[in-house]
């Protein structure tokens, strides 16, 4: 069987978009998994959201941005290593419906699944304490994941399959006892890309790759120009390659 997971969204509808295209098109895919930041740095949050509340065939779980922008609507303690995308968090907030609050307010943090006696692993990354709330920093810090720090970062899990996004960059790293990968962040790319993981499970065997699915943004870019987002030019020029 096939599996595929994609992670990172971060407001970006044209990519979003790409990726359940390619998905139509592939009827050899059987699960799918959307690993979390559905919104924040790009602008189309709600569209985002839209498209995803619309696929019942995609389980997806929930990101630090994502609960960023719950904490502030809630009323919660803001996480402190956030406080310079409060503002842009903020705005997310005000402009979010409320169907698509409650969908984020639904959304677990972590998947355990198992398919073809291969046990997975989902989340959105490390989590250094799953109890606490996201203004109490529960993520572990992001890493350029290895073979040696890996391991230590999801230390006590013995899952076959360990999938995780948040940081932006593909990673692809197998030991031994598991295979980790981080697909890269669909929404943010310096070039119109979206990548995805596409992951062939047979009993006793993993094969894994990641695609990466062109699609046209100038949609995105339109929105990107003419909304009034809080600190869009350093989203544009830090997660969008500077495109215009």
């Amino acid at each position: 069987m096939k599996v595929m997971i994609f992670t990172d969204i971060h407001g970006n509808a044209s990519a979003l978009r790409a990726v359940l295209s390619y998905l139509d098109q592939s009827s050899d895919i059987d699960a799918v998994y959307c690993l979390g930041d559905l919104v924040g740095i790009g602008p189309e949050h709600n569209e985002v959201i839209d498209l995803l509340r619309q696929r019942p065939d995609i389980q997806t779980i929930s990101g630090n941005h994502d609960e960023c922008v719950l904490a502030l609507i809630h009323g919660d303690v803001y996480p402190a290593s956030y406080q310079h995308a409060k503002e842009h968090h903020q705005w997310i907030a005000d402009s979010l419906t409320q169907e698509n609050q409650s969908y984020l307010e639904r959304l677990p943090r972590e998947l355990n699944v198992t398919h073809q006696e291969q046990t997975m692993y989902l989340t959105h990354y490390a989590y250094a304490d799953q109890t606490k709330k996201i203004g109490e920093e529960p993520l572990k810090p992001a890493v350029d994941g290895t073979k040696e720090n890996l391991p230590v970062l999801f230390s006590g899990n013995e899952a076959r399959i360990i999938g995780f996004g948040h940081h932006h960059p593909a990673q692809q790293v197998e030991t031994e006892q598991t295979l980790y990968i981080n697909p890269g962040a669909v929404g943010c790319q310096e070039t119109a890309l979206a990548p995805v993981a596409i992951l062939t499970l047979e009993k006793g065997q993993v094969r894994s790759e990641i695609l990466t699915i062109p699609y046209d943004d100038r949609p995105f870019l339109n929105v990107l120009n003419a909304t009034e987002m809080p600190e869009r030019e350093l989203m544009r020029r830090l997660f969008f390659g500077n495109r215009s």
